[in-house]
């Protein structure tokens, strides 16, 4: 008896390997579409066929175009994927043939008789033993992906390694910055050793309502602005310390302090925000809680400040960031009313480029570290401005012998 052969479409699909010759076949919704999607595909991309293969090598099984050395023979995809079901399923025992096993096996007849077809990938080779059961497949997979992950690592690595470190100029400017600020910083590292903390019924005392809706306490907003005085003048001490800034005109200066004094000290006080006692330690001495700063007159500015030195804790900046970025919020040439905008902004991208150096050398491990401080920088720049606004509803209800001189001088006729 002649072995079978049905005419079909030589792209049938794989899941039609159990339909018979004369019964009709449902074919799968757009299949046809996602056939010829594939094809065009394997033309249009180069090297989506193994570079291996000889153009148009067909399949050892059925002769269809190979894509692949698949469980040890050059086979097509079709093959390959009746080799791996059949194994893993173990559906060659309830295969028959009704030609009494000598079909011909070709891209047309290959979905006509499982058994022969199986016969075939065996007699040219394919290995029963490479077909992976669930638990090797699984156990392959978590390989896959261990390695994956261990070449991102190995690749975050390396592109640390490339990002350039600073260079002898930046090194003495950081240098020069990071002295600026342990010399007007108070208590420098020994803060928590020397701090005190504010009473409790510091700022629970009565309470007197702002023309913005509210309440102050005026015993604690004393107590803030007696801090705030030195505090200031740390913050000018640090500024003529740098050489680019003591080269400005007086003008600039002022208007440039005017507009970073309330960030700068902001940036102080959260680098120094204590998870265990949840306070801020002001100026190096005085350790206070969120509701006493909210109350002495600082309102949602104080939540602004204490949330951020909640996400800054994770940062674990050292002297020189800290330094660094303070010089990014003095150098700012968007202040209004600056004359040398130019030599400004020259100065901040300076201090911008050693900072950025300097985080590759310090080699963070927290992803993308160098474009979320930047945004630190940011949520500084709009705590100085909710301060400004502040300001202005504090200046109409305080009495004005609770504003020191120079809290007066730095504060008023900023830009809200």
């Amino acid at each position: 008896m002649e072995p079978m052969s049905n005419k079909q479409d030589s792209n049938s699909s794989e899941g039609e390997e159990k339909g018979w010759p004369d019964v009709p076949k449902r074919k799968r919704k757009n299949s046809q579409c996602s056939v010829k999607s594939m094809s065009a595909l394997s033309v249009s991309v180069p090297g989506y066929i193994p570079s291996y293969l000889e153009k148009d090598e067909p399949c050892v099984v059925c002769g269809d175009k190979a894509t692949g050395y698949h469980y040890r023979c050059i086979t097509c995809e079709g093959c390959k994927g009746f080799f791996r079901r059949t194994i893993q399923k173990n559906l060659h025992p309830s295969y028959s043939c009704k030609y009494e096993g000598c079909c011909i096996i070709d891209k047309i007849t290959r979905n006509q008789c499982q058994l022969c077809r199986f016969k075939k990938c065996i007699s040219v080779g394919m290995a029963m033993d490479l077909v992976l059961d669930d638990s090797k497949r699984v156990a392959k997979r978590r390989l896959i992906e261990e390695n994956r992950e261990r070449r991102k690592r190995e690749e975050m690595v390396r592109t640390l390694q490339m990002r350039p470190e600073p260079d002898t100029a930046e090194w003495d400017l950081i240098r020069m910055v990071t002295e600026a600020h342990r010399h007007t910083n108070a208590q420098g590292s020994s803060w928590k050793q020397k701090r005190k903390f504010l009473p409790d019924d510091i700022g629970q005392g009565p309470m007197v309502p702002t023309s913005d809706g509210d309440k102050v306490d005026l015993e604690a907003f004393s107590e803030f602005t007696k801090i705030m005085t030195p505090a200031i003048t740390r913050v000018v001490d640090f500024a003529k310390k740098l050489p680019m800034f003591s080269e400005l005109p007086c003008e600039d200066q002022i208007i440039l302090l005017k507009g970073c004094c309330m960030e700068i000290m902001s940036l102080r006080a959260a680098v120094r925000y204590d998870p265990d006692s949840e306070t801020l330690t002001l100026n190096g001495e005085m350790a206070v809680k969120r509701e006493q700063l909210k109350n002495g007159g600082l309102g949602v500015v104080s939540d602004a400040i204490f949330d951020l030195g909640k996400s800054l804790a994770q940062f674990n900046l050292d002297d020189s960031e800290v330094a660094l970025m303070q010089a990014v919020l003095l150098m700012s040439s968007d202040r209004s009313g600056l004359t040398s905008v130019e030599k400004i902004e020259q100065c901040q991208e300076a201090y911008l480029l050693a900072f950025e150096h300097y985080i590759n050398y310090r080699k963070h491990n927290i992803p993308h570290f160098w474009p979320k401080l930047l945004m630190k920088v940011t949520d500084l720049r709009m705590i100085g401005a909710c301060h400004a606004s502040r300001f202005l509803h504090m200046k109409v209800e305080c009495p004005n012998e609770l504003f020191p001189p120079l809290f007066l001088e730095v504060f008023e006729d900023q830009e809200v």
